[in-house]
C-alpha cells in the first residue's frame, strides 16, 4: 500500500479573524484542538515579525496543546535572530523557515536558499541541535533543492501557490508545467535524503495531482480549510481534504 500524505492544518487565519476585531475570540488554540480532534496530523502556525495573526502567547499555548496531544507543532518563521531565539525557547517538534516581507498579504514564493545559504545554514544547525526537525520552504527548482540539502535541513516544502494561481487563471499548460516540476523536484529531493512536503494555495479542486506525487509525505493547508469551515464545519472540511488526498495517492 502506498504511504499516505500527512495533513498539517495551518490555523493562522483563525487568529486573523480574532485580530480583526480584537479580544480573544475565536481562539486559534481552540481551533487547533478542534483540528486535532478532526484528524489533523499536525498543526502549523506562522509567528510573523509584525504579529499580524499569531501572537507569542498563542505559540506557547499551542506548543503545550500539541505536546499533550502528541501532535507535532510546525512553527513557520523567518530566518531572523528574534525568531531563532523564540524557536529555541519554544522547541517545537518541527520548524519551517519561510521568506517574509511586511508588505505581503501572505507568503509569496519560496526562500532563496542559494543566496542566503551562509545565513540560513547556522540557523538550521542551531534549531536541529535543539531537537526540531527543520524544513525550508522553497520553489521546486534544482539549485534551491541542492542548496537546501547542503544546509543540513531534513525537509523541503515546495511552494504550490503558483500552481494554484495558474489553475485559477485557467492556464492548464502552466499548471501542468508546475506539476511536472513538482514531480521531478520531489524525486531529486528524495534522492538527496530530504523529506518532501507541499503547501500553499491547495484546495479541494487542486490538491489531487499534488497529493498523488509519491515522494510527498505531508500537505500543509490552512487558509482554504479555515474558509471552508465557515460553510461546512472544520471537521467536515478536514475530512474532505483527507479523503481527496487519500484517493489521489491510492489511484
Amino acid at each position: 500500500m502506498k504511504a499516505l500524505p500527512r495533513l498539517g492544518v495551518n490555523i493562522d487565519h483563525i487568529a486573523t479573524v480574532r485580530n480583526a476585531r480584537g479580544g480573544e475570540h475565536p481562539d486559534p488554540v481552540a481551533g487547533a484542538y478542534a483540528a486535532i480532534q478532526a484528524g489533523a496530523d499536525g498543526i502549523t502556525a506562522h509567528l510573523r515579525e509584525d504579529r499580524r495573526h499569531m501572537r507569542d502567547d498563542d505559540m506557547i499555548r499551542l506548543q503545550k496543546l500539541c505536546e499533550s496531544e502528541n501532535i507535532p507543532l510546525n512553527m513557520e518563521m523567518a530566518a531572523t535572530d528574534e525568531m531563532l531565539a523564540i524557536a529555541l525557547d519554544l522547541k517545537p517538534k518541527a520548524i519551517c523557515i519561510v521568506p517574509e516581507r511586511r508588505e505581503e498579504r501572505t507568503t509569496e514564493g519560496g526562500l532563496d536558499v542559494v543566496a542566503g545559504h551562509n545565513h540560513i545554514t547556522p540557523i538550521v544547525r542551531d534549531l536541529t541541535e535543539a531537537g526540531s526537525r527543520v524544513s525550508l520552504f522553497i520553489e521546486a527548482v534544482e539549485p534551491q533543492i541542492r542548496a537546501a540539502a547542503s544546509t543540513g535541513a531534513a525537509v523541503v516544502e515546495f511552494h504550490t501557490g503558483a500552481y494554484a494561481h495558474a489553475l485559477d487563471d485557467g492556464d492548464m499548460d502552466r499548471a501542468q508545467a508546475y506539476l511536472e516540476a513538482f514531480r521531478q523536484s520531489a524525486r531529486l529531493a528524495h534522492d538527496l535524503g530530504l523529506e518532501v512536503h507541499f503547501g500553499h494555495g491547495l484546495t479541494f479542486d487542486n490538491v489531487g495531482p499534488v497529493a498523488a506525487i509519491p515522494e510527498g509525505m505531508e500537505l500543509n493547508i490552512g487558509h482554504f480549510l479555515i474558509g471552508e469551515a465557515i460553510f461546512m464545519g472544520l471537521e467536515a472540511a478536514i475530512a474532505e481534504m483527507r479523503n481527496l488526498s487519500t484517493e489521489a495517492r491510492a489511484a
